[in-house]
Parts: structure tokens; C-alpha cells; sequence
């Protein structure tokens, strides 16, 4: 059932675990704002970008990809439905910081799953 997709059946689990790694996927349609809440305030929730196509990213996801959560996104393309070639062309149209880009593309990934050194 889709109401148990809501975001914020996560926050409790969260807030009890919080070195628990988590990532919400697929934009949290229809809760957005819920997704970002949660991120912005527990330390080990994560949003992966897969799912869905950049071009139809609400603007305050690309907003907090920008500030809040620059460290905290992921890139995701949902292959084979989305190819990473699709995805990425319109991930290159969105207004995300060329600073941001290579966090979204590659270093957050890296970092939670442990594949870089400290």
C-alpha cells in the first residue's frame, strides 16, 4: 500500500537508531517536503534520486540538494527504465551547483558505503 511509503514512518526508527543508515528513494511522491523534513533532521537518512527524471524534481528537492542536504543526496537512475544517459542529460539542465554536481554524482554515494578513506 502507498500509505506506508510516507517518509515519515521513518523518522521514529531514526531518531532510535541514529547511526542506522537510510536512504529514501524515488523522490518520496507524494511526500517531498516529508523526505526533506526527515533528512534535514536525522543524521543517517539519505535521499536517493533514482525513480524518477530529473526534469520533474520539485523545486524545493533541488533546493535542499543545493544547501541543506548537498551531502546527504544521491544519484540513482532506475535502470533499465531510466538509462543513466537520460538521467544525467536532464540532471544537467536542473540548477544544481557545479560544486554540488560531483557530491550528488559519486562522493555522497562513496562516503556512506564506505569506499573512501577518512
Amino acid at each position: 500500500r502507498l500509505k506506508y511509503s510516507n517518509p515519515l514512518h521513518v523518522d521514529d526508527v531514526a531518531a532510535d537508531f541514529p547511526h542506522l543508515k537510510i536512504i529514501l528513494a524515488h523522490p518520496s511522491f507524494p511526500w517531498q517536503d516529508e523526505a526533506l523534513a526527515v533528512a534535514t533532521h536525522k543524521p543517517g537518512v539519505h535521499i536517493d534520486l533514482s525513480g524518477w527524471s530529473p526534469k520533474y524534481f520539485p523545486p524545493q528537492l533541488v533546493q535542499y540538494a543545493n544547501t541543506l542536504l548537498k551531502d546527504k543526496v544521491l544519484f540513482g537512475s532506475d535502470f533499465p527504465v531510466l538509462t543513466p544517459d537520460r538521467w544525467l542529460a536532464d540532471f544537467d539542465k536542473l540548477s544544481i551547483k557545479d560544486a554540488v554536481k560531483p557530491k550528488i554524482l559519486k562522493e555522497n554515494a562513496a562516503r556512506l558505503l564506505g569506499l573512501t578513506t577518512p
